[in-house]
């Protein structure tokens, strides 16, 4: 049976932790989630907080840093925003047909919606009306799979503060230059500045009647039926430090570069001509290549031939690019 299960939970952690717990547990059909947080900034798995947002500015102002489980890049999330999460098993996961759901929703609220790029949906104008020659971001997705599920979510801005959301992130120069824009704010818009009536409830409303079109008959599931006891343990961990801004050991060297599949910095430390330790950081969407790249780093030799080839063996077309770049360095 297909499950819904929307929240009325602002917390992040919580939400998160709710997400994962789901994740953790589905065991057939597909299930949408959908969330809101209020006042945060949510960065992908394997990105560095310090550099990402302005995490004291947005501590001093109320709000919180959480991070999720996916990779991608940095969002702010507010009551002007709608999360969605969609759970299914490995078999019946299939990121075009989920992003369906979002479009034909959009689309039946009056706005030309359409997926571009890496995990961009785009707004061209109100349905009907001539098409704008180039789209405005309005929801940023990111995807995570294990053996037995996938889990896909994205935001929808519907009437997000735009100015809390340019004064807290902070994405690199070499990110907005890739995407040849110059500020955060110039690239996302609100759904509301098509539809100026149109509300978060609007929204949900025809994100669900779009999942029953698609996946047919859904039931509604309470956060109360789910293992209250998993949750709080999940959010406990969403919630400390260790998590959401991890570990700062000291480190010797800084490298980054940017790829087309991401941004990747690498943080190095060395002891008798080896990498004692390494720190890989990134906005790439295959959270789990990041992940692998420190354990292969650590205990090689700090020569750029046995770095490639220590990365290469992680055998992915991103693996063949960064030992591309580190043959380069010429260590």
């Amino acid at each position: 049976m297909n499950r819904l299960i929307i929240t009325k939970n602002t917390d992040p952690w919580h939400n998160l932790a709710l997400e994962e717990h789901l994740f953790d547990t589905h065991e057939a059909g597909f299930t949408l989630y959908l969330w809101q947080n209020q006042n945060t900034v949510v960065i992908g798995r394997n990105q560095n907080a310090w550099k990402e947002c302005r995490l004291s500015l947005l501590e001093q102002e109320g709000g919180r840093l959480a991070r999720r489980t996916s990779g991608g890049g940095a969002v702010f999330h507010d009551l002007g925003n709608l999360n969605f999460t969609f759970l299914a098993t490995r078999g019946g996961y299939d990121v075009r047909r989920q992003l369906s759901v979002i479009t034909e929703a959009v689309k039946s609220l009056g706005v030309d919606a359409r997926f571009t790029g890496r995990n961009d949906i785009l707004a061209f104008g109100k349905t009907g009306e001539p098409m704008c020659d180039a789209g405005a971001k309005f929801s940023g997705n990111a995807f995570r799979l294990s053996g037995a599920a996938g889990l896909h979510h994205g935001t929808l801005l519907v009437r997000a503060d735009m100015e809390k959301l340019s004064r807290y992130l902070a994405p690199s120069e070499d990110k907005l230059k890739a995407k040849g824009i110059e500020s955060v704010r110039a690239r996302v818009c609100n759904l509301s500045d098509y539809l100026n009536a149109l509300s978060i409830d609007d929204v949900k409303e025809a994100v669900t009647r779009a999942f029953a079109r698609e996946y047919g008959e859904t039931q509604t599931l309470f956060e109360e039926e789910l293992d209250q006891s998993a949750v709080a343990r999940i959010a406990e961990k969403h919630a400390s430090r260790t998590w959401r801004l991890g570990e700062t050991p000291a480190f010797d060297m800084e490298l980054y570069e940017r790829f087309p599949w991401g941004g990747l910095e690498l943080q190095l430390s060395f002891s008798r001509g080896k990498i004692a330790n390494a720190r890989a950081f990134s906005d790439a969407m295959d959270e789990n290549f990041i992940l692998r790249i420190p354990e292969a780093l650590t205990g090689c030799s700090f020569e750029s031939a046995a770095m490639a080839e220590a990365v290469k063996a992680l055998s992915c077309p991103e693996a063949e690019d960064v030992a591309a770049w580190l043959m380069e360095k010429g260590f």
